[in-house]
């Protein structure tokens, strides 16, 4: 583990720098690469894989099985995934609970590589602060903004259900967290769903209000994948990164300060904001097993229910690596 206790200027410009390359390769350029990198697809909440980036953990723990990666950004969990079903990926940086049911629904042949543990406040429903809402059940007729297949799609159905209404009862606006951002702010939806670094941002900028969090509704797990064709050929490498991924949770939780500084200008947040938001995630890194996976078919159920997915899934059916065998 490559992780001091304060941060390294030289190490966050260098990851920038990086950043700022790889928005012009896109992931067609990575398609024909071979069987030595290994694809990464992350998003802005993916804190501990962009931790494990910024200091070039992985580059370093990689090279002596012959292997370096390669990162690719993505807005959210779904798309991500979806990458990683068409092979343009090898592994997923963690996405909310929800996003692997969508997977299943489509058919993708991904592997559960690790798991988080339950962090229920790091996601919430949102509402302006002068907005005239105060509970849940006001949102029937309301127009309200979120991620398709995102932990937040799912905390909102559970919020309506408490509330005594369904997903039907509202007007759903699907929003990349950027998009979902500015319309809260313009007024163009009346409560916005979205999780943290975002939900941090929001409230401490704009002082958004918290109608409900995930608290007794969605305990939001979040996932690592693999693609099952690349699970099967390299768990060397996924037992490596299961590893890193693992230890920096470990000092995320320890050391929060240095943790928010490092992330502060990969994120463009202030630090302030990342640790208030790293507070709320548990990024206890742990293997995926049968028995953890009951909400994950709750999720599934619910979503069908809804008609939000064509078929029902098993979620018990996705294969789960083991990272001590």
């Amino acid at each position: 583990m490559t992780f001091s206790h304060s941060p390294n200027r030289r190490t966050v410009l260098a990851a920038l720098a990086a950043t700022a390359t790889l928005g012009g390769t896109g992931l067609a350029a990575a398609q024909g690469a071979a069987p030595s990198v290994v694809r990464i697809g992350y998003q802005k909440s993916s804190t501990l894989t962009a931790l494990l980036k910024v200091q070039g953990t992985l580059e370093k723990q990689l090279a002596p099985l012959g292997v370096q990666p390669v990162w690719h950004e993505f807005t959210s969990g779904l798309p991500l995934l979806e990458a990683l079903n068409l092979d343009n990926l090898d592994f997923s940086a963690d996405v909310a609970d929800t996003v692997p049911v969508f997977a299943q629904a489509a058919g993708a042949r991904v592997t559960f590589v690790a798991q988080e543990a339950p962090s229920p406040t790091a996601q919430a429903i949102l509402v302006r602060a002068d907005s005239p809402l105060k509970t849940v059940a006001e949102l029937k007729g309301k127009k309200v903004g979120f991620a398709k297949a995102a932990g937040a799609h799912y905390l909102l159905i559970a919020a309506l259900e408490k509330a005594g209404l369904s997903f039907r009862d509202i007007e759903p606006a699907y929003l990349t967290p950027a998009d979902g951002r500015a319309a809260f702010e313009r007024g163009a939806i009346d409560a916005w769903v979205v999780w943290d670094p975002f939900l941090a941002a929001a409230r401490q900028q704009s002082g958004a209000r918290v109608l409900a969090d995930g608290t007794g509704l969605a305990s939001y797990q979040r996932y690592y994948l693999a693609s099952t064709r690349f699970a099967q050929a390299r768990p060397d490498v996924l037992r490596t990164l299961y590893a890193e991924l693992e230890k920096a949770g470990r000092w995320t939780k320890a050391y929060p300060r240095e943790a928010a500084a490092l992330l502060a200008p990969v994120w463009g947040l202030d630090a302030a904001v990342i640790e208030q938001a790293n507070g709320r995630r548990s990024y206890s890194v742990r293997p995926v097993v049968p028995e953890g996976l009951a909400e994950q078919q709750r999720i599934a159920d619910a979503f069908f229910a809804e008609k939000l997915i064509p078929r029902r899934v098993d979620a018990l059916a996705v294969p789960l690596f083991k990272p001590g065998a």
